[in-house]
């Protein structure tokens, strides 16, 4: 254990949130603590146990609490909670918190705004195939405390959100990285700075031998590190790949250049492990990737397929925006607050703009009539009429591009509920011969 062990002993402990992050450090906690739990939602489905720990918002009010476990999803300044948190706040803690108090383990934590999911799933996939006891963790879907048979020779690649972050108060890792910085979640964080702010955090509380990791060529983060105090080793990572290793590279899925900037990153970081380099390189070559993340689901007959539903920004949606042609572009959902489109006008010669859903005045302000765009009252309708318009050019390469660049809430639960919708609509197009 680490000299934090002792912080969630034999504590009175509210959990707030009841999510996979909160029911993951109920479970872990609840035989170490007296454990209760809250949510926001009073109507949640759930099983008897957790039922006779949750409170009701008044006789939570009439409990005093040593500590608050505070689940990613929750807005401390819009929750119902918001005026207890207050108060607390030198009370709160994150389950990164807690899995940082019990564990000493060799960790490899990774934030950013694009990016980390797949940067995570490499290294961990590399890792794997060097024989490593090694586990995937945090927010690529998998609450860190619920992974369990840990030995002192396991290793954690975990993915931090800024959310993660924002409120975490001990949490360390041995290897850290930034992969890149645009604006996002402002809604969330208020602005610019704070999102900075929440990611940095990452590089709190190091110890002897950490190591950061950060984008040479991002003009945020290296301002940002101006003002860093020089106890961190810092590696700045060149994101652009020099030929010879691209040429070793069969692997189409890194001709991207954000790819690219993920793998640099990862054979920095692999470096501290003695990896095979054979072994290394066919990891790489192997990689498939992850869902709904720049995925070309369909390339036949001059049409390529992208389904890009993890996409909640224009900044995710740029790159595939300069890579391809003939573009008919699904956008829709909720735009981030103060997103903007950072895009050469002569790109926008190549593009078709389809919206989905309810915010078209927003998107079309964005756009200022610099490209066409058409409004759909959903995306069924949106890929019909896609498909309408490809059939009348027939002889022409083009590219629909699922990149909705706006979060998923307003029509699904999540971008994966989203980017599989998306994938059984295509699926019944083909079937129906609407898409040869």
């Amino acid at each position: 254990m680490s000299d934090n062990s002792q912080i969630f002993f034999n504590k009175k402990i509210l959990i707030y949130g009841l999510g996979k992050s909160g029911l993951s450090s109920f479970n872990f906690l609840r035989n170490k603590n007296d454990v209760y739990l809250f949510d926001d939602n009073p109507n949640l489905k759930i099983n008897k146990s957790i039922k006779k720990k949750t409170l009701n918002f008044k006789k939570l009010l009439k409990t005093k609490f040593d500590i608050i476990i505070l689940s990613p999803g929750i807005d401390i300044k819009k929750c119902k909670l918001k005026n207890l948190l207050r108060k607390k706040n030198k009370n709160i803690y994150t389950d990164l918190d807690v899995f940082y108090s019990f564990y000493k383990n060799v960790s490899l934590t990774i934030t950013g705004t694009n990016g980390k999911s797949t940067t995570c799933k490499l290294l961990y996939d590399i890792l794997k195939d060097q024989k490593k006891d090694v586990r995937l963790a945090g927010n690529i879907g998998t609450p860190i405390l619920s992974i369990n048979k840990i030995s002192k020779k396991t290793i954690f690649v975990i993915e931090a959100s800024s959310y993660q972050l924002e409120y975490s108060k001990i949490f360390s890792s041995k290897f850290a990285a930034i992969l890149n910085i645009a604006p996002d979640h402002l809604e969330r964080h208020g602005n610019l700075k704070n999102y900075i702010e929440a990611k940095f955090k990452i590089f709190n509380n190091r110890k002897r031998g950490a190591i950061g990791f950060v984008n040479k060529n991002d003009h945020l983060i290296q301002k940002r590190i101006k003002t860093i105090k020089p106890k961190l080793k810092l590696v700045n990572v060149d994101t652009k790949l020099n030929n010879l290793i691209l040429k070793k590279i069969r692997n189409k899925y890194f001709l991207s250049r954000s790819n690219q900037a993920n793998l640099s990153f990862v054979l920095e970081m692999i470096k501290k492990f003695n990896v095979k380099s054979n072994k290394l390189l066919e990891s790489v070559n192997k990689f498939k990737g992850l869902n709904y993340r720049q995925k070309i689901i369909y390339n036949k007959n001059k049409l390529i397929i992208i389904n890009d539903s993890k996409s909640t920004s224009y900044s995710s949606s740029k790159e595939l925006l300069e890579m391809y042609k003939n573009i008919h572009w699904l956008i829709g959902g909720i735009p981030k607050k103060d997103d903007k489109i950072s895009l050469s006008k002569k790109y926008f010669r190549n593009i078709k703009i389809y919206v989905f859903g309810k915010n078209f005045k927003k998107f079309s302000k964005d756009f200022k009539k610099n490209v066409e765009l058409k409004s759909f009252k959903n995306l069924n309708l949106a890929v019909s009429a896609i498909l309408k318009n490809i059939h009348k050019k027939k002889n022409s390469n083009n590219t629909i591009l699922f990149s909705p660049a706006s979060a998923s809430f307003d029509s699904f639960k999540n971008f994966e509920e989203r980017g599989s919708y998306f994938n059984k609509l295509i699926k019944r197009y083909i079937n129906e011969r609407k898409i040869i």
